[in-house]
């Protein structure tokens, strides 16, 4: 069984699919760290596009252990540098080319085991999980995005400035749809979840069940 979360930047998806994860004893799977990753190694390279014809020599590995999903490059972890400030302003850039899409969503179908698993990102069940067993769509406003994403930095210890993380979402909203492949919108057969009004326990807890009852149908 596969579930799939989809929603722009900000919206809860990934911090929830990681809780439902660990009540519900699901495997998790972190597409946008996957993409976050493949710009850190671009970085590392000095932006050469060279660096994209040799895309499948790419030595990208993962696992999710204690309620944290961690990555590597060539055996460096690089869990941290990935949700820095740096890459989030330029992923978008990565993520819109169609041979990089590829790549992840490579990985994404070698990673489905058996068992049952959620999955987050922004294409997942209009591109790479179509098939999907329950597909969600986590949204809310700019603003209320922009100050969760202001306070998760704060807290982190990172410096942040509400204006310039909104003017980022918003920049990284039109990237995403606006995009040539795969652009970010809502499955016609997903479940839209409205968080703007929600704690997070509750939006946890909304989709737990809905979890819950797609299994008993099962």
């Amino acid at each position: 069984m596969i579930i799939v979360i989809d929603g722009p930047a900000g919206s809860g998806k990934s911090s929830t699919a990681r809780q439902v994860a660990n009540l519900l004893r699901l495997q998790y799977l972190d597409s946008g760290a996957l993409y976050r990753a493949v710009t850190v190694a671009w970085l590392k390279s000095g932006k050469e596009m060279s660096f994209f014809e040799k895309l499948n020599h790419l030595n990208l590995t993962f696992r999710y252990e204690n309620g944290l999903f961690r990555v590597w490059i060539d055996s460096i972890e690089v869990t941290n540098q990935i949700r820095t400030e740096a890459i989030s302003s330029i992923v978008s850039v990565v993520a819109s080319r169609p041979d990089v899409r590829a790549l992840v969503n490579q990985i994404m179908h070698k990673a489905i085991s058996e068992s049952v698993c959620i999955a987050d990102g922004r294409d997942l069940g209009t591109a790479v999980f179509p098939e999907a067993d329950l597909k969600i769509y986590m949204d809310a406003s700019p603003t209320v995005r922009a100050k969760r994403r202001t306070r998760e930095l704060i807290e982190s210890g990172d410096e942040a400035d509400y204006q310039d993380v909104l003017d980022k979402i918003l920049q990284r909203d039109e990237l995403d749809s606006g995009r040539d492949a795969d652009p970010l919108r809502m499955a016609e057969d997903a479940i839209l979840v409205k968080t703007d009004k929600l704690t997070f326990d509750q939006q946890v807890e909304l989709i737990c069940q809905l979890i819950q009852e797609k299994q008993k149908q099962q």
